[in-house]
């Protein structure tokens, strides 16, 4: 049976390519397989190894950088996560990846993008015992019709084997568009705009949550959710997303 059905997997994979030849997820060159990556648009892609922040993981360039393996906001005062890791340093590659999952219906990317989140989130992912993926305001997601963040956890709950809740939290207001602004402005913005659903209190007390996420900026949006999370009786909170912007304290960069 199970040689038939590795026979018959085959068989509709290729009828696939027939009909659709693979094309990479950027930029649309023809690759091997379907749902695979360009060898260039591959290529551009950072994994985020050591040496990186031991709490919000965001690397660091060299080793020596940061005092006791944290970079200098963990160092002044720990965020309310208590780790943070994620796949790719947030550059063009990635960009090309995340925005239009987020943006423009590609939604098809998720599943890639969680497969790299697994493997860069294996530790956090064997300790936790519920996924909660960052929430959109109900007026953007009946805009978008889809929350990207509940799309890569769905994933990562099927890799991993994880329990998803995806209304644990919500919106309770909506904010302006984060991407303009420094992180300050952030914690201002989103500050009381995320609550726990009262539906789900019962399955949050007690437990260790894993927050899943797209692209983890100024850490603003993971603190707001580890706060209600923390509100409603959680554990333990760690965050898990597919990119991470370097600090800029540290590299010069711009936050997206």
């Amino acid at each position: 049976m199970q040689a038939l059905s590795g026979a018959l997997r085959r068989g509709v994979t290729g009828l696939l390519d027939a009909v659709l030849p693979p094309q990479c997820l950027s930029c649309d060159r023809p690759v091997l397989e379907q749902g695979a990556l360009c060898q260039d648009c591959f290529g551009g892609l950072h994994a985020i190894v050591a040496p990186m922040c031991l709490i919000c993981g965001v690397p660091f360039e060299h080793d020596g950088v940061g005092e006791g393996g944290l970079c200098p906001a963990c160092a002044a005062g720990p965020p309310l996560y208590a780790r943070a890791r994620a796949a790719f340093a947030y550059n063009d590659a990635v960009a090309r990846l995340v925005l239009p999952l987020k943006h423009a219906d590609r939604t098809e990317l998720a599943g890639p993008l969680a497969r790299h989140m697994a493997v860069a989130g294996a530790a956090l992912l064997e300790g936790a015992e519920l996924l909660v993926p960052v929430p959109i305001h109900r007026r953007r997601l009946l805009a978008r019709r889809y929350n990207q963040a509940a799309l890569l956890a769905m994933r990562l709950g099927r890799l991993a084997g994880r329990p998803v809740l995806p209304d644990a939290l919500r919106r309770a207001t909506p904010t302006p568009s984060l991407g303009r602004l420094g992180a300050e402005a952030r914690r201002a913005a989103l500050a009381g705009a995320v609550e726990a659903s009262p539906r789900a209190l019962s399955r949050l007390q007690g437990r260790r949550v894993l927050l899943v996420d797209d692209v983890l900026t100024s850490g603003a949006t993971a603190e707001a959710c580890a706060a209600a999370l923390l509100a409603a009786g959680v554990a333990r909170v760690e965050v898990l997303a597919a990119a991470r912007v370097a600090d800029p304290r540290l590299s010069g960069t711009r936050m997206p």
